[in-house]
């Protein structure tokens, strides 16, 4: 009876290991900071431009850095301290998030500087998001491994909820640059986490000198995956969804504005309905661990993925779109820890570093095609649309990949 309460537990993988506690609440509070950072980077290119192009060609180069750099940052994390490279480019990520408030606060931001700012972001995550992403393993054990993925995705979700919120506060009192500051001062928590860690000396399993090279390397890991069943649908199925999912999110300012008629207030409000069925589909996957039916979960929430997208698409009723942006985030956190979980189990340490930087460069370096497309997409014939249009060859895809690979749903 005690095994079974403990279980149900979404909580009990924070209380059982100390390095993944600290990691857990630093990373969700400077999450928070993230978020509003977010709200007010869509917002202010929207000021700026008035332009549905640019606000997606904003969102596009801050994730394509990720694209180009992640596979070779995935070399480095397997052969350098993973804790430290993420030290290293949060301590940096501080400091742009503060040029990023000078300039909003001062008023010499343009829309040239955006771009250059958030690049310069983009940079930064494509090294600390690999080696992130491959240290959490070392942060709990392999049989929790699922538990700490979900919680993961648990705080960067209920920091969705909270940042807009925080963020149209903060607007209102204090105008859109604070946003960027308090980002900047968010950094302070993860740092602080961070430092906290203690991991044991880790023993490698292959000498320094004896490792091919970095090109090597990666084609060492692509030629992996590629011959992997499993990991190279996976690994179709994010690329797919990255590039077809990503406009609702991308363009919801320009939906919120010009055809739900919302102010940024509004706009907050609906990233916060995602965010909320996010969080909640991360803990209800935490409590389950490994009693969840893996393959039949990631089956429904593929398909649910793309069919609350149409739907989002098809409606101008606030109340509706609040209601799919909920069902999305449900369905999104599900499906990414489930792949997530799926390829680090099948991984072996050696490579992780690696096979992780590819699942972030095709999970998140992808973000930048489907927000170029969307964004080019919604300038002639409008955001919803776009979304719309975007999501249709999703669903078919989905229902292809599942059907070909029939051993997916028995994951």
């Amino acid at each position: 009876m005690a095994t079974a309460v403990r279980s149900a537990n979404p909580f009990r993988t924070l209380a059982r290991h100390r390095n993944f506690r600290l990691f857990w609440f630093g990373q969700t509070i400077s999450l928070v900071g993230t978020w509003m950072q977010q709200i007010a980077t869509g917002w202010l290119a929207l000021q700026l431009t008035n332009s549905a192009y640019m606000v997606g060609l904003v969102a596009a180069v801050g994730s394509l850095p990720i694209l180009l750099f992640s596979l070779p940052a995935g070399v480095l994390a397997d052969r350098t301290d993973k804790l430290r490279i993420v030290r290293i480019a949060q301590s940096l990520m501080l400091v742009e998030a503060s040029v990023l408030w000078w300039f909003a606060w001062s008023g010499h931001i343009t829309i040239h500087w955006l771009l250059a700012l958030v690049l310069a972001g983009g940079v930064l995550s494509s090294i600390e998001i690999p080696a992130r992403q491959s240290l959490i393993i070392e942060l709990v054990v392999k049989d929790d491994l699922l538990d700490a993925i979900a919680l993961n995705s648990g705080g960067f979700n209920l920091a969705r909820i909270l940042g807009p919120t925080v963020a149209t506060l903060v607007i209102a009192s204090l105008g859109l640059s604070w946003c960027f500051g308090f980002n900047a001062l968010s950094y302070l928590a993860v740092l602080i986490g961070l430092a906290m860690i203690r991991l044991p000396k880790s023993i490698p399993s292959v000498e320094a000198a004896a490792y091919p090279s970095a090109i090597a390397g990666m084609r060492e890991a692509l030629l992996y995956v590629r011959n992997d069943r499993i990991m190279w649908i996976l690994m179709r199925i994010v690329c797919v969804f990255s590039i077809l999912s990503v406009p609702i999110l991308t363009l919801l300012p320009v939906v919120a504005r010009d055809q739900l008629h919302l102010d940024v207030s509004g706009y907050g409000l609906l990233m916060t309905c995602y965010g909320v069925g996010a969080t909640l589909g991360a803990l209800a996957i935490a409590s389950q661990g490994g009693k969840l039916k893996r393959g039949r979960t990631l089956t429904i929430s593929s398909l649910g993925l793309g069919i609350t997208i149409l739907a989002f698409s098809l409606s101008h009723s606030v109340i509706f779109c609040g209601v799919m942006l909920f069902a999305l985030g449900v369905a999104v956190i599900t499906n990414n820890a489930l792949i997530n979980t799926l390829l680090q189990h099948r991984v072996p340490n050696e490579l992780r570093g690696r096979v992780m930087s590819i699942y972030v460069m095709v999970y998140v370096g992808m973000n930048p095609v489907g927000s170029y497309i969307g964004g080019w997409v919604a300038s002639y014939v409008g955001a919803q649309w776009a979304i719309g249009g975007m999501a249709a060859p999703m669903v078919l895809f989905t229902i292809w990949a599942f059907r070909h690979y029939s051993e997916l749903r028995r994951a």
